[in-house]
């Protein structure tokens, strides 16, 4: 069965022991599937250098490359010598601090919401926001290439959840006529495919049905729409078409932490119910003034996400010239699938060889059978860059 981006699954049975854990650890290596850290030396951006070399980067979520800017480096510097380096507790007992106020503001505002409410990471808010809107046992319906988190909210809510086919509204809609669900969730943009949810369908179904459409747009945020607002904002719905509108502030806003916007009784509601917001330590403070600061330029500097454009279109023109099999995808999300896991990481290895990094992604966090090269374009590339990586792709598979 395939599984959902960013699963985790043991095999047939999971370890019990010592031995057993060495035994999956040796088969993970054989079938090329064993994941390893690598220490990046400095900061984030279109280069970096790894084990004392430099690589041209081509695996970070910093879309924007905002994650080194001055102005957001400041912002966090002197957030913290202002309010310090820890929040100091959650939000409901002395955490929320001025800087998270007023940042859930600005989020709001930028989304065109009543409210917002920041997360800790995005895992917390897949995981808070599904439990707190649904019961055990009701009916949840997700995108089965949706990220772990959203399936995993799924599941710990006790729902009954039901994963349709890539894209697949058809079904879905078959499905709702049977049996209506108390939430439909989905990815904006899929982060191993890098194509767009159908939202417009998804709204009209969820709609007809009564239930919550629930879009985490992880990697949409900061990048589409005419402001950079996300998903929602490029197909031009609004918060009655699309509800619960979560996103994270660690890959094109380029700091930390996730957001989940929507009407004042939506917030109002997760903040009463949502375990993963109730009982955690809030962001730093500094953090939010660092993501204050970076909003600022993804709405002054459209530069940003128009040069992005240009580059993805650039890389797949070349591509196609090359005749290079990439999935179709109009984002930073560029998938070259290899098929074999073994092939993908030898692939990975010899453009490393050349000077380029770029992840290999395997099973289980695509579908047996897809590994691929996860090719991600971002503003702080260079043209020059990205025809040096085409002729060395040429080169690799030749």
């Amino acid at each position: 069965m395939p599984t959902g981006a960013c699963s985790t699954v043991w095999g047939s049975a999971s370890p019990v022991n010592a031995t057993d854990l060495e035994s999956w650890l040796r088969q993970r290596r054989a079938q090329g599937l064993y994941r390893h850290r690598e220490v990046v030396e400095g900061p984030q951006g279109a280069a970096v250098v790894v084990e004392g070399r430099r690589l041209v980067n081509f695996c970070s979520n910093d879309y924007l490359g905002l994650a080194n800017h001055p102005d957001v480096v400041l912002a966090w510097q002197r957030g913290a010598e202002r309010y310090g380096v820890g929040s100091g507790a959650s939000h409901l007992i002395c955490g929320h601090l001025r800087p998270h106020h007023q940042l859930e503001e600005e989020l709001a505002e930028f989304t065109g919401r009543e409210r917002a409410l920041l997360f800790s990471t995005g895992y917390q808010a897949n995981l808070g926001v599904i439990s707190a809107l649904t019961e055990p046992g009701d009916r949840v319906y997700q995108d089965r290439l949706n990220h772990a988190s959203l399936l995993d909210g799924a599941r710990l809510a006790g729902a009954r959840l039901r994963r349709y086919p890539h894209g697949d509204t058809a079904i879905l809609a078959r499905w709702l006529a049977r049996h209506p669900a108390a939430l439909i969730a989905t990815d904006g943009v899929f982060s191993m495919d890098g194509d767009l949810a159908p939202l417009p369908r998804l709204a009209e179904l969820a709609k007809a049905h009564g239930a919550w459409l629930y879009v985490d747009d992880a990697h949409g945020f900061g990048v589409l729409g005419p402001d950079g607002s996300g998903t929602v904002a490029h197909y031009r719905l609004d918060q009655e078409q699309v509800p619960v509108l979560m996103a994270t502030l660690g890959k094109a806003v380029g700091v930390f932490g996730a957001f989940v916007a929507g009407s004042q009784v939506l917030i109002e509601t997760l903040i009463q119910k949502a375990r993963t917001y109730v009982y955690t330590t809030a962001l730093p403070p500094a953090a939010a003034e660092a993501v204050r600061a970076s909003l600022g330029l993804i709405r002054r500097q459209s530069w940003r996400r128009e040069y992005l454009k240009h580059l993805i279109e650039r890389f797949r023109q070349g591509a196609r010239e090359l005749n290079l099999p990439l999935l179709p995808s109009a984002t930073p999300v560029q998938p070259l699938v290899v098929g074999d896991s073994q092939a993908a990481v030898a692939l990975a290895r010899k453009l490393r060889e050349q000077g380029f990094w770029v992840a290999p992604i395997r099973p289980p966090t695509v579908p047996p059978g897809s590994a691929r090269l996860r090719i991600t374009l971002t503003a702080d590339h260079r043209e020059e860059q990205v025809e040096r990586l085409l002729t060395a792709l040429t080169r690799c598979l030749a």
